[in-house]
């Protein structure tokens, strides 16, 4: 029997982990790959830079690596999803407002009690992503970063400047709408106005565009077509078996 291979999705919160890990578990074939979910805002973290930024997403591997006693070759791969948080906007929609003691976001401006300080961590994102979308590997195993705008909660609730209270609540929800349909989150993330179905690298050039990072995009959908054909087919030659 052929051994289960390790998927490895890192995201950037525990409530981004109780949305998609479950659903993501659908979508994989069982038999030959295990989803093991961890979180971590890697790409605003203190002193990040493009120098450094795949030797930090390689320390979070590491911790993975440090508790489980797996190696390269035991992985199919590393997903890493990322909040976009505006990073790409121009500076100018950067809004001083001292009432903000945290960024509140729309379509159209980032509001934020610094822009100064909102400018420096947009340019250091900007930068650590350059440096991310064009690494093919990450401590010898295959590696790809995919993008949520403007955050998580914006592309899966169609919300925006949600409490750490409200991000648990519709996290579970979540879960639970597509616990069990698979193909219902498939056509979720594939087919919805959001989903950007470019080429890898084309996806990242949209949403670099304008002011895409703040509005409702995501690419994941690039990731999932594989297996979203897989199982469309599977689920033809039933309905052809059943006939």
């Amino acid at each position: 029997m052929t051994r289960k291979k390790i998927l490895l999705v890192i995201v950037e919160g525990p409530s981004d982990e109780t949305a998609l890990g479950y659903a993501l578990s659908q979508v994989y074939d069982r038999e030959q790959v295990y989803i093991q979910v961890v979180h971590g805002d890697i790409t605003t973290k203190d002193r990040v830079s493009a120098s450094n930024i795949v030797t930090m997403v390689g320390n979070e591997v590491k911790k993975f690596l440090d508790n489980n006693p797996f190696k390269a070759s035991d992985f199919k791969g590393i997903i890493h999803i990322v909040d976009m948080d505006g990073a790409f906007a121009p500076d100018e929609v950067i809004i001083d407002d001292p009432e903000c003691d945290k960024c509140s976001y729309s379509d159209t401006e980032i509001r934020a009690d610094s822009v100064d300080r909102i400018k420096k961590r947009n340019a250091q994102k900007r930068e650590a992503l350059f440096r991310l979308i064009g690494t093919g590997k990450v401590r010898a195993i295959p590696y790809r970063v995919y993008y949520v705008s403007c955050n998580m909660d914006h592309v899966l609730y169609d919300k925006r400047n949600s409490t750490d209270e409200e991000k648990e609540t519709d996290a579970y929800d979540f879960a639970a709408r597509y616990k069990g349909n698979v193909e219902g989150f498939l056509h979720f993330m594939c087919e919805s106005e959001f989903s950007v179905n470019e080429e890898y690298k084309d996806s990242w050039k949209y949403i670099e565009t304008e002011r895409h990072s703040l509005e409702r995009h995501s690419n994941l959908c690039v990731c999932l077509r594989e297996e979203k054909d897989r199982i469309e087919k599977q689920s033809m030659k039933t309905a052809e078996g059943d006939e």
